[in-house]
C-alpha cells in the first residue's frame, strides 16, 4: 500500500440499524498518570493497530498537562479489555499518550533519523508559569502532583457470547470520537481479528480488481475490502442471507476468522479468475449511474465466483442485456440490502450471464 489513496466513490445503500444487546462488563476506575504510563511501557495497556496514528501538536500536550497541574477537570478514556487482558485504547489515545510523552521528557516517537523533541510545555497563557518546562524542571511538589493526578478511565469487556463480537463492533462504532470515524470494515479488522483481515487485504492488492474499482491504490476507509468480504460471504451461501448486511458481515467476519476453509480456497482460487474476466472483458463495469454500484457489483460477481461456465464469449454478450432488464434494475436500487432484493438479483443475474 501507498501514502496516496483514492477514495472509493460507491452507490450509498440504506441498510437497517441492527438491534444490538449488550451482555458486557462495564467498569470505571481512576488509575493515576504514572501508572498510565507505566501501563503503556510495560505493555499491559496498547495502542491498537487500527487506532490512527499519535496526531495531537505540542500546544495540545501541553494545554492537557497543565489541566492536571492546575487541578482541572479532564474527559474520561474508553479502554476495552481484550483476550489477553490487556488494555487497548479504544478513545482517549492522545491524552494517554501526551501524559507519557511529557513524563519521557520527549514529544512524540523518534523521526527516521532517530531523534526525537523535547517537551517543553508551550502554547500556554503568557502568565502561566509552566511555559518552556520539562517534567524534570517542575519542582518536587508538582511532579507528585501529576504523577498521582486521575484520569477517569471506563474499562470495557465483553462477557458473552465469546464467539460473537457484535456488540463490541457497537462499541467501537459509538466510541470511536477521536479524529476521523473509524469505517466499519477497519472497526472489523480490530473486532475480528485473525487470519482473515491479512487474507482479505492480500486479496484486495489484486490489480484487476483495483483496475475494477477504478483506484490507484487502496481505498483508505477500506471499503474495496469490505467488498471483498461481502462477495466471500455471499459466494455459496447468498441463499442465508439475511438482513441487516452489517451485521451480515460482522458475523462472516467473526466464522471465518482464520480463514482456512474448503470455502475461502475455492473463493481465493476464483478470485483472481474472476476479476481478470471482468477487467479483460468490461469497459468500467457495474456503474449503470457513473459511480460503482456495489449491488451490481454484488451480482455479477457473485453469479460469475460461482459459475465458471460463464466465459468471456458470454460474459460480453450478456452483461448489456443484464443492465437493462427490468427485475435487476429494481433489484440494484432502493432497499439493495433487502433480503428478498438481494436473492432476486443475484438470481437474475445468474439466469441471464449463463443464457
Amino acid at each position: 500500500m501507498t501514502d496516496e489513496f483514492d477514495d472509493l466513490n460507491t452507490v450509498e445503500e440504506a441498510d437497517d440499524e441492527p438491534y444490538v444487546e449488550f451482555d458486557i462488563s462495564v467498569s470505571p476506575s481512576d488509575p493515576t498518570l504514572e501508572s498510565l504510563a507505566q501501563k503503556i511501557e510495560n505493555g499491559d495497556m496498547i495502542v491498537p493497530f487500527y487506532q490512527r496514528r499519535f496526531v495531537w501538536k505540542i500546544e495540545q500536550a501541553s494545554k492537557l498537562i497543565e489541566s492536571f497541574l492546575m487541578g482541572l477537570p479532564v474527559p474520561q478514556v474508553f479502554l476495552y479489555v481484550n483476550d489477553d487482558d490487556r488494555l487497548e485504547i479504544i478513545d482517549g489515545q492522545q491524552r494517554i499518550m501526551s501524559v507519557k510523552y511529557f513524563f519521557e521528557g520527549y514529544f512524540g516517537e523518534e523521526d527516521n533519523r532517530g531523534r526525537r523533541q523535547s517537551f517543553k510545555l508551550k502554547g500556554l497563557s503568557e502568565r502561566s508559569e509552566y511555559n518552556g518546562l520539562t517534567f524534570e524542571d517542575l519542582g518536587e511538589r508538582e511532579k507528585r502532583r501529576l504523577r498521582n493526578s486521575t484520569l477517569r478511565a471506563i474499562n470495557i469487556k465483553q462477557l458473552t457470547p465469546n464467539d460473537n463480537y457484535n456488540s463490541v463492533f457497537h462499541i467501537f462504532e459509538r466510541l470511536n470520537t477521536g479524529g476521523t470515524a473509524l469505517k466499519p470494515q477497519e472497526i472489523r479488522n480490530a473486532v475480528y481479528r485473525g487470519n482473515i483481515v491479512a487474507e482479505l487485504q492480500e486479496l484486495n492488492t489484486d490489480p484487476d480488481w483495483q483496475e475494477i474499482l477504478g483506484l490507484k491504490a487502496p481505498d483508505r476507509g477500506q471499503r474495496d475490502v469490505e467488498l471483498i468480504l461481502r462477495l466471500f460471504g455471499l459466494f455459496e451461501n447468498w441463499d442465508d442471507y439475511e438482513k441487516p448486511m452489517l451485521r451480515y458481515l460482522n458475523n462472516v467476519m467473526s466464522k471465518n476468522k482464520e480463514f482456512d476453509s474448503e470455502k475461502a480456497e475455492r473463493f481465493c482460487d476464483r478470485f483472481g479468475e474472476v476479476t481478470d474476466l471482468v477487467n479483460d472483458t468490461l469497459d468500467k463495469p457495474f456503474r449503470p449511474k457513473r459511480v460503482v454500484n456495489s449491488s451490481v457489483l454484488e451480482a455479477v460477481m457473485v453469479a460469475l465466483l460461482e459459475d465458471a461456465s460463464i466465459d468471456a464469449k458470454k460474459l460480453d454478450a450478456n452483461y448489456d442485456r443484464l443492465m437493462v432488464d427490468e427485475g435487476f434494475q429494481e433489484a440494484t436500487s432502493g432497499a439493495t440490502t433487502d433480503t428478498a432484493v438481494l436473492k432476486s438479483r443475484i438470481q437474475i443475474a445468474k439466469r441471464i450471464l449463463s443464457a
